[in-house]
């Protein structure tokens, strides 16, 4: 990286989803879309960003439905229940983002990974099923599947990294349906359980980064 940091990159805001731009100038072509959890903002997850990826660009978005002092991706119905029209509407909207902020900075999205935590880690899945050709790698984090309806979408060539938490109780039972789900589409899923519940830590980026490492080595 560059040694900027969230309070010096500007939160950029004329496209779909406010973001902020970390790492440009590097030379290296590796890029990360980030995608937070529920009730808080872009910058939760740079930390670990830079930890697994250290001189990669970064896109830290941030997404648009207000929950308490921050923000989430899709309205919720209940925890594990979420409103539908409101699933696609976001969906398509960060389709549109991804690519425009891939026009606008030059990047490749064939060498991009989508890294989403619980909330985000569920629109990131939402993007591969609904709008194919985006994502190529996604790492899901405490994820779970939320679409009631699933299209018939091929995501053969598609690398999946999902991390449960033992210890997660209300999400963690949900994350061997979204295996199979994305599995049964076509995509190569590398799936672990840690000793965790829904936070994130260092076991998570231990697994990130190598599973990074093989990938960019498959190519």
């Amino acid at each position: 990286m560059t040694g900027d940091s969230t309070e010096n990159s500007p939160l950029l805001t004329d496209l779909a989803f406010p973001y902020r731009l970390l790492g440009a100038g590097g030379n290296s072509r590796e890029c990360l879309f980030l995608l937070h959890g529920s009730g808080v903002d872009e910058t939760t997850l740079v930390p670990l960003a830079r930890r697994i990826a250290p001189d990669a660009m970064l896109i830290a978005a941030r997404g648009r439905i207000p929950q308490e002092d921050g923000f989430r991706w899709f309205e919720r119905i209940t925890p594990t229940r979420f409103e539908q029209k409101n699933i696609l509407a976001e969906t398509a909207a960060f389709a549109a983002f991804a690519n425009e902020a891939a026009t606008r900075h030059g990047l490749d999205l064939g060498h991009a990974t989508f890294l989403g935590y619980s909330n985000g880690a569920n629109l990131v899945s939402s993007l591969m099923l609904l709008h194919p050709g985006i994502v190529r790698r996604a790492v899901l984090l405490r994820p779970m599947p939320v679409l009631d309806h699933v299209p018939a979408t091929d995501l053969a060539g598609i690398r999946t990294l999902i991390i449960a938490g033992a210890a997660d109780e209300t999400y963690g039972p949900f994350a061997p349906a979204l295996v199979t789900l994305l599995s049964q589409h076509g995509s190569a899923i590398d799936a672990r359980i840690i000793p965790s519940g829904h936070e994130i830590g260092d076991p998570d980026a231990a697994i990130i980064k190598d599973w990074l490492a093989r990938s960019a080595a498959i190519g």
